[in-house]
């Protein structure tokens, strides 16, 4: 179970920093500590900064448990200003949050790194990383990118990817186990697919009507094999051997708490198999963005 969670990391894009109150009225920078006081007492492994505004930022460096047990992951701005400007919003973030380095520096996506001001970008990551600015430079991607041949071009020391128990493309194809097997370090993201598997039936989103059989089917397995959703896209995910470490993101400390607890119990012993979901017009990141 230890070494489990120890692969658990966190995203902040939900903490929300500039918002005054949570909708229960509890003051948001009170939320935020207790989460990352939670995760830390966990042994959560990854941080996930994100983007906020400069002054959330700084709130974020001031939250933060001293001294930081967490590996802090920054993303770049993209590549349409130039690398300069990049490097110098990156610079001004570790500033604000008090740090001086940081684990590992993403580029925003595959579609920034093939874009005409891709390569640039990347070389000025690699200088950041060669200066000690990182340990890590890397690519979110999606199943659509083409992960094995943007890892062939650039070599990213670590990739983000999507992959859920509705989601097994990149497991089934092959994908995260070669980029493992090429030495990259693969994070999980998007574990509960949008929180499909969480949301009451008749709340799922338009674009999964056609594959809400299938999604009836997973909840039903899950609840035959005495689990629940949470812990099974959680099990499911962390006892992914390719995968170093697994993001959530979480708005309370409730929902910090429930991570936690579901990840210190084993996996349930579900077909996972079983619960994937064959519809690419449900899957597609585009869908969920106009949803």
């Amino acid at each position: 179970m230890t070494s489990l969670i120890a692969k658990l990391g966190l995203g902040s894009g939900q903490f929300r920093l500039d918002e005054q109150a949570t909708p229960r009225g509890r003051p948001r920078e009170a939320e935020a500590r207790d989460i990352l006081s939670i995760g830390a007492r966990a042994g959560l492994s990854v941080l996930e900064v994100g983007r906020h505004s400069p002054s959330g930022e700084t709130m974020l460096g001031q939250l933060l448990p001293r001294p930081n047990p967490f590996r802090l992951t920054v993303t770049t701005v993209r590549p349409d200003r130039g690398a300069d400007f990049a490097e110098g919003e990156i610079r001004a973030q570790l500033r604000r949050m008090g740090v001086d380095k940081v684990d590992a520096i993403f580029a925003p996506s595959a579609t920034d790194l093939l874009s005409a001001g891709g390569p640039a970008l990347w070389e000025r990551l690699r200088k950041l990383k060669d200066e000690g600015v990182c340990r890590k430079i890397g690519v979110s991607v999606y199943a659509s990118d083409d992960p094995r041949g943007l890892a062939r071009r650039f070599k990213p020391d670590v990739v983000q990817a999507p992959a859920s128990l509705l989601d097994q493309r990149l497991i089934v194809d092959g994908t995260l186990a070669e980029l493992a097997g090429m030495g990259v370090e693969v994070q999980l993201r998007s574990i509960f697919l949008n929180g499909v598997l969480l949301l009451p039936p008749d709340r799922a989103p338009s674009h999964l009507k056609a594959a809400a059989g299938r999604i009836s089917r997973a909840r039903r397995l899950i609840a035959e094999g005495r689990s629940d959703p949470l812990q099974a896209a959680l099990g499911f995910a962390l006892s992914r051997p390719e995968a170093s470490a697994v993001l959530v993101d979480v708005a309370s400390v409730a929902e910090m708490s429930a991570v936690v607890a579901a990840a210190q119990t084993p996996p349930p012993d579900l077909d996972w198999d079983e619960m994937a979901l064959d519809d690419p017009a449900a899957l597609d990141p585009r869908a969920w963005a106009a949803a």
